[in-house]
């Protein structure tokens, strides 16, 4: 990681060594050091910054010793009138004594230049906000709402509350988006157009960053970047609906391929992952004559249902393929919906990327077409089962006997084919009761019920699915499907942008690889985008 770090511009170089030195800080906070110690054992490396003062300079303080205690004063919040009175931190910072408030102004105003101070607030704001975040204890930190950006506390009507990206950070990821994301996608559009695909693929990356609609985002986008920077709104649904979705859905494959070329040198995907399937909704309340992609979801409900294969696990999480999902509904005449074919679809597309070792899908995939479709793609599967007259007598006998866990030998019979199987009854983790989850692995009854905790990593994907329709998808009103999938797919691959920064940064730094992201979505599209993006 290292190295590939020395490839990168000088400012891409600081800004991951201050992301990583606020990681490293704020482990050391968690292992129940002390502030200032934990900001000494840190690594901080200078020789990618620049000190401003020469050589000869009469500077009686070290360089490393003065970012260190801005560090300190950056997380407690304190004045460098208070900073200069504590002393006793001369010592642990390796200084002679620590200097007045003049010269620790001075030293902040003049020795230390932009990239400096950058790096400095980066790795202090990082601390001070994790420290929040995570909810443990650490003396000294300042609270988090002074070091909130005010840009990011837009209470505009059309930007979420708790959206966290900059003007800047949304330029840039639009540039990274197009230089790594976009070559798949192709309109098909005539050469001499007045503006090229990447400009309509900018405009709805700006749109799903600020969240707002097709009319509003475009003429926001034209506001900050000029009248000629992109299309008008109906221009850009023109555009859009040039796309039709077995091509939009390729580009997604070849963008998502780029994507993991970049971790190809890590070891997260030389083995066999676990990953997750499932269907997400985006609400319709519109008219639904002629809508033969709108399924009902209730007696009243009506969405737009999409399919996806995400990683889970200890693995990045990222989503590996994209399907729309066709339902039989009142008002269209589709064919009843085949989900096993969905699922066959999403699993081929999967393994072009990665090897496949266990497929999590919830019981709205309980099904035997299901569960053969998996065995003949030769992939292990773990299913909640729904739960009817046949398991309810099984439970009721359990019960009556006193056993908390139980597994049944099955078999499924098909016009695909057949193979062995088992049903695992084991506690609920809801609460009371027995969970049932089918498996094509041979499980015993002393191992079953640790073999269903697996299940749990399930969760990321309700977390995936948050993010991606918060954080990414513009909103639209449109009829259209070839509009909505248009805008799913994008909102799904800013997401993976995302998750794959978290990633690389995390791959630099030692310790243990979680889920939990590093950073929040603006942090990390700022930056990666600041890596592979040319300063303007």
């Amino acid at each position: 990681m290292q190295d590939s770090l020395d490839q990168l511009s000088d400012r891409a170089r600081w800004m991951t060594a201050a992301y990583s030195t606020g990681i490293e800080i704020t482990a050391q906070l968690r292992a129940g050091n002390m502030l200032a110690p934990s900001i000494v054992k840190t690594p901080i490396r200078t020789e990618i910054l620049d000190d401003a003062y020469p050589e000869w300079h009469p500077a009686s303080h070290s360089f490393l010793g003065m970012v260190r205690l801005l560090i300190y004063r950056e997380i407690t919040g304190d004045s460098y009138r208070a900073v200069a009175r504590y002393q006793e931190l001369a010592e642990v910072f390796d200084l002679d004594h620590i200097p007045d408030e003049s010269v620790l102004s001075r030293t902040w105003r003049k020795r230390f230049d932009d990239g400096v101070r950058e790096f400095v607030q980066i790795a202090a704001h990082f601390v001070v906000k994790e420290v929040h975040d995570r909810d443990f204890s650490a003396l000294g930190v300042r609270p988090k709402s002074e070091v909130v950006d005010e840009e990011y506390r837009s209470t505009r009507d059309d930007e979420a509350a708790g959206r966290e990206f900059t003007d800047k950070q949304i330029y840039r990821t639009t540039r990274l988006a197009r230089d790594h994301g976009f070559d798949g996608f192709n309109s098909g559009r005539a050469a001499n157009a007045t503006y090229d695909d990447t400009q309509f693929f900018e405009l709805q990356t700006f749109m799903g960053m600020v969240g707002c609609g097709t009319p509003q985002g475009a003429t926001r986008f034209q506001y900050r970047h000029g009248p000629d920077s992109g299309p008008h709104g109906d221009t850009h649904l023109r555009a859009v609906k040039q796309f039709d979705p077995d091509s939009l859905i390729d580009g997604f494959e070849v963008a998502t391929d780029r994507l993991l070329s970049a971790i190809k040198s890590e070891a997260s995907f030389r083995r066999p992952v676990t990953v997750a399937i499932d269907i997400t909704t985006v609400p319709y309340y519109g008219d639904v004559e002629g809508m033969e992609m709108v399924s009902g979801l209730n007696q009243e409900d009506r969405a737009f249902k999409f399919a996806t294969l995400s990683i889970v696990g200890l693995n990045i999480p990222l989503v590996l393929a994209v399907e729309p999902v066709r339902e039989s509904s009142a008002w269209d005449e589709n064919p009843p919906n085949q989900i096993h074919r969905v699922v066959r679809r999403l699993i081929r597309r999967a393994e072009q990327h990665v090897p496949i070792e266990t497929v999590l899908c919830d019981r709205e995939f309980d099904s035997k077409r299901v569960f053969q479709t998996l065995s003949n793609l030769g992939v292990n599967y773990l299913i909640p089962k729904r739960i009817n007259s046949t398991e309810q007598e099984v439970i009721d006998t359990m019960e009556a006997d006193g056993q908390a866990v139980a597994v049944e030998s099955a078999s499924v019979h098909v016009g695909t084919g057949s193979h062995s199987m088992q049903f695992l009854y084991v506690p609920s983790t809801k609460g009371n009761g027995t969970t049932v989850f089918a498996t094509n692995l041979r499980v015993g009854p002393d191992e079953a019920e640790t073999f269903c905790q697996r299940y749990s990593r399930r969760w990321q994907i309700e977390n995936e699915y948050k993010s991606i329709k918060d954080d990414f998808l513009a909103k639209t009103s449109s009829k259209d499907y070839r509009v909505r999938l248009f805008y799913f797919v994008f909102a799904v691959l800013l997401y993976n942008i995302w998750r794959l920064t978290n990633f690389l940064l995390k791959a630099g730094v030692d310790g243990e690889m979680d889920y939990e992201p590093v950073l929040t979505a603006g942090e990390c599209v700022e930056l990666v985008c600041s890596a592979l993006v040319p300063a303007d």
